[in-house]
């Protein structure tokens, strides 16, 4: 399974919402939470390419997007393909 790292705010419903679907899924993830920006807020914009919302989902090194970006590709069908890759 390829690490899932999701960058996060504190009290988003996105971010709660985009974490809910991943642990359904059982997938363990690494958090970074960015409320307060520092060294962390300049990585999610560097590796998701100037994105500013949160929360920002990487599957690998593959930049899957926020919260709906990850739903859809759910509904698609192509979330489990890439988490078990």
């Amino acid at each position: 399974m390829p690490n899932v790292e999701i960058y996060t705010k504190f009290m988003c419903p996105y971010c709660t919402r985009a974490k809910a679907l991943l642990t359904a899924k059982g997938v363990a993830f690494e958090e970074h939470d960015i409320t307060n920006g520092g060294p962390k807020r300049a990585e999610m914009l560097d590796r998701a390419k100037g994105r500013t919302t949160v929360p920002q989902v990487f599957i690998g090194e593959t930049h899957v997007g926020g919260s709906d970006d990850l739903a859809a590709l759910d509904r698609a069908g192509k979330l489990d393909a890439m988490l078990a890759a």
